[in-house]
């Protein structure tokens, strides 16, 4: 193993059987907006417990793909399951109801209710959506707030938080519907530096903890440490895509060795061994930054 590889490799004993069925598969997925096609034949799958990862510029249609996952937006072609359901098939509410019942989404925006505090943002679908007891669902909002880091916030309101602090209570209300995968949209784009650690670090331990996770981001050193796939797009489809080792360490694609010049370079500071790791890897993406 090499150096990139033994900084990028997580836990083995962490990732999802690599012949287990995919909890979420688009094959030949097309979507267009009049004359404007913004996905263009993607195939992407994820298997249970792994956490995905799609990078790429703004505009190649990362976040596109999540809305077509929960079924907020809608094809023209292709299929899309989540387990064993077909999302392309699904028009009345209550089935796209069911199908978010066991999908989270965590957006830029945190779309908290500002006028409830944290502990009602959490309750509140989990008792008038699933119809769980307010008795059970109170008990695991506190729970959810401890894992996140917000115990004292219970009773805060949304507009007395940082911007930190609305993102990490938008996570535990994610996990308050008791999801089987969480897709997260660039929900560290809207932060502040100094709260981006914060956030970052709650999605870390989910992954670690083996939830499905589906992530578009432009924290490059994020996504190489915890994901165990990662998709490059480009103008609506999949340039290239592999394990973190093989996308950040030798990219077979120009474009992809484009992006990532660009995108490691507005990093100021990466990880310890990081840098070591490209610069003693022949790889496209060399210590100067200049394509080998």
């Amino acid at each position: 193993m090499n150096a990139t590889e033994s900084f990028l490799r997580r836990d083995p004993g962490t990732a999802a059987e690599p012949l287990a069925a995919p909890l979420v598969a688009l094959h030949d997925v097309h979507l267009r907006f009049g004359d404007n096609a913004v996905l263009n034949g993607i195939d992407v799958e994820v298997r249970r417990g792994e956490a995905v990862t799609i990078i790429g510029p703004s505009g190649s249609g990362k976040s596109t793909i999540l809305r077509c996952i929960t079924g907020l937006l809608r094809p023209q072609r292709g299929k899309i399951r989540v387990d064993d359901t077909a999302v392309e098939t699904l028009h009345s509410e209550d089935e796209l109801i069911a199908l978010r019942k066991r999908v989270g989404f965590v957006f830029q925006q945190y779309n908290l209710f500002p006028h409830l505090t944290v502990l009602e943002n959490l309750v509140i679908a989990p008792t008038r959506v699933v119809g769980r007891a307010r008795a059970e669902a109170e008990p695991e909002a506190h729970e959810l707030l401890a894992r996140v880091r917000l115990s004292g916030k219970a009773n805060a309101y949304p507009g007395e938080l940082s911007g930190g602090q609305q993102q990490r209570v938008a996570i535990a209300r994610a996990l308050a519907m008791r999801p089987e995968l969480i897709l997260f949209d660039e929900v560290t784009s809207a932060l502040d530096p100094e709260t981006v650690g914060e956030v970052l670090t709650v999605i870390r331990e989910l992954v670690e903890d083996g939830m499905t996770c589906v992530l578009v981001t432009h924290e490059m050193r994020f996504a190489a440490e915890i994901s165990d796939h990662i998709y490059f797009t480009e103008a609506g489809r999949i340039v290239e895509h592999g394990p973190p080792e093989q996308i950040f360490g030798n990219p077979v694609h120009e474009r992809t060795r484009a992006f990532l010049r660009r995108a490691l370079g507005a990093i100021p500071r990466l990880p310890a061994g990081f840098d070591a790791a490209f610069a003693s890897t022949p790889s496209p993406l060399s210590a100067d930054g200049v394509p080998q």
